[in-house]
């Protein structure tokens, strides 16, 4: 499962024998966030950056609503007692299916949309069913196997159990999520250009 800290949008999908386990999980995560004035310190997620990005979300919410998706925690209003700012509250949705506009687009937002499914293949399948590609996770008591699934997932980057990301290594994403890559040799070598001399 990925990016159950709900801070920004998120497409887990889990397996059918631990779905609702995850969906409680997460609606528990979007639950226990606080939201409000960034320079308090009892706030743990502060509004977004404009106005535009606070409908835009707010939109998509309200879409993934009438599509069918089940509306687990959150909803498209203010949070409570937030009248002023960019607020959003951390939504969850779940039976999400990937056809689905909020399955399909970055909502940059703090919404999370998971999606169930049978086995590996079907995992895999809903990974790659996407116009982008940027970052992905893999979560399995048997790292050899998540091993095998990440290299299976088209992004830029994954993490396996939750790993740190390596600064080191090359961060850029694949499809719409960018060309290119940034940090470490693959960073430097965007800045260079190659050269072929026939003699």
């Amino acid at each position: 499962m990925e990016g159950t800290r709900v801070h920004s949008h998120a497409r887990p999908a889990v397996h059918t024998s631990q779905y609702d386990e995850a969906v409680d999980l997460a609606a528990g995560a979007a639950d226990d966030c606080v939201v409000g004035d960034p320079l308090s310190e009892q706030t743990t997620m502060g509004p977004l950056i404009s106005h535009e990005q606070r409908q835009r979300v707010r939109s998509c919410i309200a879409e993934g609503m009438a599509d069918g998706a089940r509306l687990v925690t959150g909803g498209p209003e203010a949070p409570t007692g937030l009248d002023t700012g960019y607020h959003v509250q951390p939504t969850v949705f779940a039976d999400v299916r990937p056809d689905m506009s909020i399955a399909r687009q970055e909502i940059f937002g703090p919404v999370l949309c998971i999606l169930p499914y049978t086995d590996e293949e079907d995992a895999v399948r809903i990974a790659n069913d996407s116009i982008y590609g940027l970052s992905g996770a893999v979560w399995s008591a048997d790292p050899e196997r998540a091993a095998a699934i990440a290299r299976r997932v088209h992004a830029g980057q994954i993490q396996i159990n939750g790993t740190q990301i390596d600064l080191l290594a090359p961060f850029g994403g694949c499809k719409q999520s960018g060309n290119g890559r940034e940090l470490g040799r693959y960073g430097l070598e965007e800045f260079l250009q190659t050269k072929a001399v026939h003699a």
